[in-house]
């Protein structure tokens, strides 16, 4: 593991943005201004990137085709529509470390979501149990207690949570392991998030994998807070599925598309049941449309409709630079500057401020969460006087995440600095 050493001054922070090599993307979003008219220092990419400037050039560019050709722009526009969606599978794929054909860009996360649950999650009366991570974001608790329900199990029963141990924060690889050597048997299905959006804790996803398919069960994770996040190796870690959604580390734009990764071991399996739609028909004879599904090899069998132009878009801008910067270099930097953060806030007076947050950096990505003493909304408040953006989950967490692709060593020391400033009152 890669040791940093560190310094509490500006002049450290302003050295190490010099030197930092992916310093110029920062150049290519937009930074809200704060009260002072100045951008601000903006903690929140982990609940809503920031917009790429080349995402409106994106989308006028279809607009004008849209104008221009009517129809017609799905054959002769500058990007033809329809193999738009063509345009970032690669980019996709480099992202969450999976080959082509193993992913899709289409729908939003819980949809997606469902879909793979509806291929994955096959229930019997002896093995019907989901295995999830306790706490993990609303949305999933729903679609899982949800999908339990359709299939006839209550959910109390169906659903299995993952607990820290009593005094803890996050979970321990070794529990969830053991809790799949003690379970497993009844598991029919692991979804957990790579990344826990409340306490930032990230999952040993091919040590999970292994033990849960020794068991006989699928394996599925929610990658909300790990794509563009960490570096992924999904198709030699071998998940069954993983979703995503692109709007938080990959700037896709507010309810932007989601992604979904099937591994190629099921690629052309005929047995798996699906919800079926005409865009994930064989490309061949689609425009044939004839009366039987034929799915596409791969994880584009599962889409349903052809998607969102304006949105893919958007999402190209983004896409095209994490393939600029490499996941490789972004993990690296990203390493360091949330090291820095947490070196940083180690300074403030004892007591101020708990990292709640794994201090070990293959635990976690860019995220840090932090419980202040006293009233956390009132420091969220100060913050954004100050102009810094940072998110609130109740009932007393701030997560801070200096996303590595704009945020800077400078960014860290300024808020780390308006802390201190308000803790010595």
């Amino acid at each position: 593991m890669t040791t940093y050493t560190f310094e509490d001054s500006q002049d450290f922070a302003r050295k190490a943005d010099a030197e930092d090599a992916l310093r110029s993307f920062r150049e290519q979003f937009h930074f809200p201004p704060g009260p002072d008219g100045k951008p601000v220092v903006y903690l929140a990419g982990n609940s809503l990137g920031l917009q790429p400037k080349n995402a409106a050039r994106y989308v006028q560019e279809e607009m004008e085709d849209w104008a221009r050709f009517g129809v017609e722009g799905h054959h002769h526009g500058r990007h033809p529509w329809l193999h738009y969606h063509e345009l970032v599978t690669e980019q996709a794929a480099r992202l969450v470390g999976a080959k082509p054909q193993e992913v899709v860009v289409m729908n939003t996360l819980t949809v997606n979501l469902h879909l793979m649950m509806v291929s994955f999650y096959r229930p019997t009366k002896e093995r019907f149990k989901i295995l999830v991570e306790g706490g993990a974001f609303p949305s999933d608790q729903y679609a899982v207690a949800s999908q339990a329900r359709f299939h006839g199990f209550d959910p109390r029963e169906a659903v299995l949570e993952l607990k820290p141990r009593a005094g803890e924060e996050t979970l321990r690889t070794e529990d969830i392991l053991a809790t799949l050597e003690q379970h497993g048997h009844e598991v029919s299905l692991v979804l957990l998030g790579s990344v826990n959006y409340l306490t930032g804790q990230a999952f040993d996803i091919p040590a999970i994998t292994r033990a849960a398919h020794a068991k006989g069960c699928f394996v599925g994770f929610d990658l909300a807070h790990g794509a563009g996040n960490l570096k992924l190796s999904l198709h030699d870690d071998g998940p069954d599925f993983a979703v995503w959604c692109s709007y938080k580390y990959l700037n896709g734009g507010p309810g932007s598309l989601g992604g979904v990764f099937v591994h190629e071991r099921h690629a052309r399996s005929k047995d798996i049941p699906r919800f079926e739609g005409w865009w994930g028909h064989d490309k061949a004879t689609r425009f044939q449309m004839g009366p039987h599904f034929d799915a596409l090899p791969g994880a584009e069998g599962w889409q349903l409709s052809n998607p969102p132009i304006l949105q893919l878009a958007a999402l190209r801008a983004s896409f095209e630079l994490f393939d600029q910067a490499g996941m490789a270099a972004l993990r690296a930097k990203s390493e360091r500057l949330t090291g820095y953060l947490e070196f940083l806030l180690d300074k403030l007076p004892p007591g101020y401020v708990r990292i709640t947050t794994p201090r070990d950096v293959k635990q976690r990505g860019a995220q840090l969460s932090l419980r202040f003493q006293g009233d956390a909304p009132s420091m969220l408040k100060r913050l954004s006087d100050a102009g810094i953006i940072c998110d609130f989950r109740k009932p007393d967490i701030i997560r801070a995440a200096p996303a590595p692709l704009y945020c800077s060593f400078t960014d860290v020391y300024r808020f780390v600095k308006t802390l201190e400033g308000h803790a010595r009152g």
